[in-house]
């Protein structure tokens, strides 16, 4: 399967903004890349790429008085095939866990594992361990939080996500994470294009999406409390301990995403 991935994110600035950008394709997907993955900029500026500490392809940049956009349009290849199931993948006891896996379980910006501890012991401790827990963890935040874009708020934790039941699609991974940290099963913040393709079209414009990774076995899983099902077409962009925060201020005034199924 052939996906045409892409962007065109517009914004004012008051004054220079430095800014980082995760608005490149992973580099576990690079080599599905039929064409470049580039970020591009109008008015043009220096850019910087790199390798951030999470292994994400990030560009720094310093962003000039006034509008600037950034705009890019690329070809995936992909498998076609639904987010990998496994029910038998096992918990892997904290003793043995890779030591890179280990920042996983502690607390983030947006993930008070300490706060939501008794919570995730109360609700699912009788669960079975490993995928079954995880996929416990993904029903019990589908069916409890109310998903709509006019809950956004760039501030609210997983904390608040438990206590207001509302929330966009990062919300309901960030309360989803911090509960499986606080069952011991490493857990880490993912997003990325996951375009409508094998269900029913959205109303709502395209939007870049979030979902989450957890370590069972011996790799990390796929998965999504937001949707709560397996998806065909998900592109990594970016994982890391949560959802990022920015350095200055830059009003959004234009967004537009695309993740489409292409002819061969």
């Amino acid at each position: 399967m052939l996906i045409r991935l892409g962007y065109d994110l517009q914004f004012d600035t008051l004054a220079e903004v430095p800014i980082v950008t995760l608005l490149n394709v992973h580099p576990s997907r690079t080599k599905d890349l039929r064409e470049p993955d580039q970020l591009h900029t109008d008015p043009a500026v220096n850019m910087e790429s790199y390798l951030d500490s999470f292994g994400n392809r990030s560009c720094r940049l310093l962003a000039p008085s006034g509008k600037i956009r950034f705009h890019n349009s690329t070809l995936i290849n992909d498998s076609g095939k639904p987010d990998p199931q496994s029910p038998q993948a096992r918990e892997i006891p904290i003793e043995h866990l890779p030591p890179e896996v280990l920042p996983y379980l502690m607390n983030s910006r947006y993930c008070e594992v300490d706060l939501l501890s008794n919570t995730a012991s109360e609700l699912f401790a009788s669960a079975p361990k490993g995928w079954l827990r995880v996929a416990a963890v993904c029903t019990w935040v589908h069916s409890k939080v109310t998903f709509g874009y006019h809950f956004a708020n760039p501030t609210r934790t997983a904390l608040g996500v438990y206590t207001e039941r509302v929330g966009v699609c990062r919300d309901f991974q960030h309360l989803a994470i911090t509960f499986c940290r606080a069952l011991n099963i490493p857990a880490r913040y993912a997003t990325g294009y996951l375009g409508d393709i094998g269900v029913i079209l959205a109303p709502s414009p395209m939007d870049f999406s979030a979902w989450f990774e957890v370590y069972l076995e011996d790799r990390w899983w796929t998965f999504d409390a937001r949707h709560n099902m397996p998806r065909i077409g998900r592109v990594l962009m970016a994982a890391g301990r949560d959802a990022t925060t920015s350095f200055g201020r830059a009003q959004l005034t234009h967004f537009e995403v695309t993740s489409d199924e292409v002819k061969e």
